[in-house]
């Protein structure tokens, strides 16, 4: 068994020589096999050895026993041993969080602090590897989670990944060690333990080496997460800008999804397969999708964006619409004026057609109405035959900033001007038309008068 712990360290390059490595100790035959181990190692790695014990103080008197028992191990062996104690119930009341949870976040921090500038040595072994992977198909997950424990994460390394139990217990038996046995481990009050007592006998029922083979599986998968990682890597490097990802459609799918979640989750935003899907929905066909609160992902012409967005609908406002100027919104104009084919001939010549419209005066029917945007928007733009959606239209067409101040113009028939868009065929001149409507939208008065005052000379 040793021959093995010491071909896991290596393969993952889990210690050097002259690191010091801190071991989790319970008390338990995993930790106390994971401490025995490394010191027996220790002259072959070159490394120093200690030890840390966390008291979570939920079971009285044994708890106080699996202290008093590490101590006095760690005494006999010569390891520097260090003892914190929290109080585990109150945590988890104070975040909300279950008592399992509440544990493994105090004790993980406590870990962090007493081997900052050390390798921390936790005990975890494959059986222990084979559960969490089945934990998370229960939960729901995609190759990441099927990996099961990592060898390797961060100062954190678990040489006994690749042990099982049986060999556990075998090394502690030949060197006639004791340990002790957490009662909360022989309970199925938690789901781990009901997959440990009920799940994992029932498979050693159809494959009596189940833990020993799942680790093979375990390990090859890693290394093809590990391959995936790395192209995602490549992937981020040349589609990251900011909180903003671009480029996704030329991704497989696969690396497409690792992008979007590691988007979300340098955030710590929580995120499904499902949503997963629906951002890549969103990057491609455009729209938003709430993670968090007042965070959403954006897409829009193929770029998705991580924003913060006023939850606050934009009023909706209309008035008449005047030959002359027309305020709908602050700090923008529409201005609405007569005018003739050969202006028209002569605006189109020099300018984008989005950016100055005209209207054939006779085809509107009756009230002509300017507005904001409404809900269930349709437009059938001139030279088109079919009507579409002014929602996709804009996804499409209009930088998010602008689209909360576009101007629309109706008339009884329906949508017959929208800023950036178009104009409706409905409305579109023709040969025969002898009067016309100029459209365009100025960003201030003083952008007007200078306009005037260019005419003017």
């Amino acid at each position: 068994m040793l021959d093995k712990i010491l071909g896991t360290i290596r393969r993952y390059g889990m210690l050097e020589s002259g690191e010091t490595a801190v071991c989790g100790l319970s008390g338990g035959a995993d930790s106390v096999c994971l401490l025995l181990a490394l010191l027996e190692l220790s002259p072959k790695l070159g490394i120093t050895v200690e030890a840390v014990h966390v008291d979570h103080c939920l079971r009285g008197e044994e708890s106080k026993r699996d202290e008093a028992f590490c101590r006095e191990l760690c005494q006999r062996l010569g390891v520097a041993y260090s003892a914190v104690s929290c109080d585990v119930k109150g945590f988890a009341r104070e975040k909300g969080l279950s008592t399992e949870e509440a544990a493994r976040e105090l004790r993980y921090g406590i870990f962090a602090e007493r081997s900052a500038g050390k390798k921390l040595a936790t005990a975890h072994n494959a059986g222990d590897c084979l559960e969490t992977a089945l934990l998370n198909l229960t939960r729901g997950t995609a190759l990441r989670g099927m990996c099961g424990i990592p060898p390797v994460r961060g100062n954190v390394i678990r040489p006994l990944i690749a042990v099982t139990r049986r060999e556990i217990e075998a090394f502690l038996r030949e060197r006639q060690q004791p340990f002790v046995t957490d009662s909360t481990n022989l309970s199925d009050d938690y789901s781990r333990n009901r997959i440990r007592h009920t799940v994992i006998p029932a498979l050693e029922e159809i494959n009596g080496s189940v833990i020993e083979t799942s680790v093979r599986s375990l390990e090859a998968m890693r290394e093809e997460n590990s391959l995936i990682e790395e192209l995602t890597d490549q992937a981020m490097a040349k589609c990251r800008q900011g909180e903003s990802l671009v480029g996704l459609s030329e991704l497989h799918g696969a690396i497409r999804r690792r992008c979007i979640a590691r988007l979300l989750t340098e955030r710590s935003l929580p995120y499904s397969y499902e949503r997963l899907k629906e951002a890549e929905r969103i990057a491609e066909k455009g729209g938003k999708l709430c993670v968090s609160g007042d965070l959403f992902l954006v897409g829009e012409a193929g770029v998705l964006s991580l924003e913060r967005l006023s939850s606050e609908p934009v009023p909706y406002v209309e008035k008449e619409l005047v030959i002359g100027e027309n305020r709908l919104f602050d700090g923008r104009i529409l201005l609405c004026q007569e005018a003739d084919r050969d202006e028209m001939e002569k605006v189109f010549s020099v300018h984008n057609k989005l950016t100055i419209q005209f209207l054939d005066h006779d085809k509107i029917k009756g009230r002509a109405v300017l507005r904001s945007r409404k809900f269930g928007d349709r437009i059938r733009l001139a030279g088109r035959d079919h009507s579409s959606s002014v929602k996709k239209l804009i996804n499409e067409n209009i930088p998010r900033e602008l689209r909360s101040t576009l101007h629309f113009i109706e008339d009884e028939a329906g949508t017959i001007y929208a800023e950036g868009l178009g104009i409706a065929q409905s409305a579109a001149p023709d040969q025969s038309t002898k009067r016309l409507l100029k459209i365009s939208v100025i960003k201030t008065m003083s952008d007007w008068s200078e306009t005037l005052d260019t005419k003017k000379k």
